[in-house]
């Protein structure tokens, strides 16, 4: 019923958007109108940030303006390369359940609003989000750019083959690329790399000073080496388990005794960050209240931030912090780090879950009653962690590792 409804509009859409993107056949001008649409969270946005330098540089003097969803504007609301920045509550994306007929009300509802903004170019930077390329097409913008993904595809008057298995920077700056080709300009600059196009975040001064005055009033020393812990992450099934974020943060201060360890997290997380805290010697600075700005200044503090696969360990990288993270059912080829192997280390489970046909699988959905079934990343063993961290922390390696305190 629901596929059938989804078709039934969508066939709508394209009939009532026709005769729009008819008359839309504008030619760009000397300052061409760019719209970027990524209605995903943290992480995902975080990866997508090279993507506005990348357009800056080629085009300075467009108006490059970005739709995104308000659990993560904040990564992007104060990036420099960014003009206009349009909230917007994607549906499928707020983890929270709906009227069938809502995210149809709110494609309407806002193709109205796009019209007004008059854009030469619309780049869809979620590769299967068939909902923001129907959302353009509706708007009447000209140039349509996304991949060739069902049922997107009738919807984009540029629509990209798409290529498996790439690294989710890669498909933002590819599709990036066509979006500047479809406004007759060159191509971004290949191949596509951490160093070329890395990731951008930018802590306030105000951030950095909440940091020290926050580590400052724990007793933390300005000279004393931090690790960060994030614990947490969107789904259930990439939890590692608490007691062994616990252990190995104690055998490292065993290693290290000038170690000091903050475990973040969002107030939803406190549980989880308590529950690590109760199992270690010496008690953690617990964080869960902070906003993305003030978590970035911390990350930018540490010596080594340590987590599973989330967003904060890729704002980490932002920052330029030896990272290590643990993968499972997620593709680490796709969502991994993007910056130096060397400084970002990834451990991914070899073990595949009865249920799976493969490891990675890709799927997070499971029910609470499903999880024990799905054991991939709480079967990874503390000592793959501690290596990588003792590695990191060594003296032969800290002058190189250790960012400049701020």
């Amino acid at each position: 019923m629901k596929l059938a409804l989804r078709t039934l509009i969508l066939l709508l859409v394209r009939l009532l958007g026709w005769p729009r993107i008819q008359r839309a056949c504008k030619q760009p001008g000397e300052k061409p109108r760019i719209l970027l649409l990524r209605p995903d969270h943290l992480g995902d946005m975080v990866l997508a940030t090279p993507v506005l330098d990348a357009l800056r540089v080629q085009l300075p003097e467009a108006h490059i303006a970005m739709m995104v969803g308000p659990w993560s504007s904040a990564i992007v609301e104060r990036h420099p390369a960014l003009d206009e920045l349009i909230p917007c509550a994607f549906p499928g994306f707020q983890r929270a359940s709906q009227h069938p007929l809502a995210p149809y009300m709110l494609l309407f509802k806002l193709a109205k609003q796009l019209r007004a903004g008059n854009y030469d170019v619309a780049i869809n930077l979620r590769p299967d989000f068939w909902w923001g390329a129907a959302l353009v097409y509706l708007a009447g913008i000209p140039r349509r750019v996304g991949y060739a993904l069902p049922p997107a595809t009738p919807f984009l008057s540029c629509s990209l083959p798409f290529p498996e298995h790439q690294h989710s920077t890669f498909y933002n700056l590819e599709l990036a690329s066509a979006g500047l080709q479809a406004l007759g300009q060159a191509p971004l600059e290949t191949p596509f790399t951490p160093e070329r196009y890395p990731l951008r975040f930018e802590p306030t001064e105000q951030e950095r000073q909440w940091v020290a005055q926050t580590l400052h009033d724990e007793g933390i020393a300005p000279e004393a080496p931090v690790v960060v812990i994030h614990p947490g992450t969107g789904g259930a099934v990439k939890l590692w388990r608490s007691e062994a974020w616990a252990n190995c943060a104690n055998q490292l201060q065993a290693s290290y005794p000038s170690l000091c360890f903050a475990l973040t997290g969002t107030p939803k997380e406190r549980p989880l960050l308590e529950e690590v805290a109760e199992g270690m010697v010496t008690q953690p600075l617990c964080i869960s209240d902070s906003s993305v700005g003030q978590l970035a200044a911390l990350l930018q503090r540490a010596s080594l931030v340590m987590g599973v696969d989330n967003g904060p360990l890729h704002l980490a990288v932002t920052q330029d912090v030896p990272s290590i993270r643990i993968f499972g059912p997620t593709d680490s080829r796709i969502f991994g780090p993007w910056g130096a192997p060397a400084r970002h280390r990834v451990i991914t489970s070899t073990q595949r879950c009865p249920g799976c046909p493969s490891i990675p699988c890709g799927r997070l959905d499971f029910t609470a009653e499903e999880l024990p079934q799905h054991p991939c990343v709480r079967v990874v063993p503390e000592e793959s962690v501690l290596a990588l961290a003792r590695n990191i922390l060594s003296p032969a390696n800290n002058a190189h590792n250790t960012p400049s305190r701020s």
